[in-house]
């Protein structure tokens, strides 16, 4: 995807990108390839691909959410900023928190907030675990994103006790979302979610499938979870 497809792709959704927005992506990329050689952010360096795959990719999360609104968001295991630094620049009025436990990937993050003048972040080094046991964070998000982290039912018990009541986690998945999601119903459920929406598509030029699952939350999450570091990835709620 070049940049001319990416930003009428783009259009199409009523995304309409200023010059300054594009020249905060070329910086992006540019930023994302250096500090690439350094510390291992991402397999696709290729330009196209990285528009493509995780560029628009990241941004179809604000297809199915009303990001025009003032919204809080965290991002659990953003990594080199995926999906939420896209968003945040399509939407530079959205408050954002990325929470990740590498803290390489942190450095990263500062560098590049820095270099594209981003307003309104904030990059915490910490486990989801354990940030999200924290009441500066627990249940104060209007939206929590992850973004190819961990199977459902690992992903909801990182994510929903982040969500504030009526708010939503949004997780976008490649293939077998609907595999994933049925083995996590127990754990949405008792973690204080509701699935509300699925969205599948395609990604434009190479056709692979993308899924958004958009999940409710309708009630608090019990005080006990998210269990400590490791133990949801090594027993899910089942």
């Amino acid at each position: 995807m070049n940049i001319e497809q990416f930003t009428k792709q783009l259009a199409t959704k009523q995304i309409e990108l200023s010059s300054q927005q594009l020249a905060q992506f070329e910086t992006y990329y540019e930023m994302l390839i250096e500090w690439n050689n350094k510390i291992n952010l991402t397999a696709i360096t290729d330009k196209k691909e990285v528009y493509l795959k995780h560029f628009y990719d990241s941004i179809s999360a604000a297809f199915y959410i009303d990001a025009a609104k003032p919204l809080q968001i965290c991002d659990v295991g953003a990594g080199a900023g995926f999906p939420s630094i896209p968003m945040k620049i399509c939407f530079p009025h959205l408050q954002l928190t990325i929470v990740d436990s590498l803290q390489k990937r942190i450095l990263f993050l500062n560098a590049l907030a820095e270099a594209l003048s981003l307003k309104n972040v904030s990059f915490f080094h910490d486990r989801a675990e354990t940030f999200a046991q924290n009441d500066a964070h627990r249940e104060q998000y209007d939206l929590v994103t992850a973004r190819a982290v961990a199977r459902m039912s690992v992903l909801s018990e990182l994510c929903l006790p982040l969500v504030k009541k009526n708010g939503s986690f949004v997780a976008m998945k490649a293939a077998s979302a609907n595999e994933e999601l049925a083995a996590a119903k127990k754990a949405i459920a008792v973690l204080g979610g509701k699935v509300d929406s699925i969205h599948s598509f395609k990604l434009p030029l190479e056709e692979s499938e993308r899924n958004i699952i958009v999940i409710r939350k309708v009630k608090n999450t019990p005080k006990k979870f998210p269990r400590k570091p490791g133990i949801p990835n090594k027993t899910p709620i089942e």
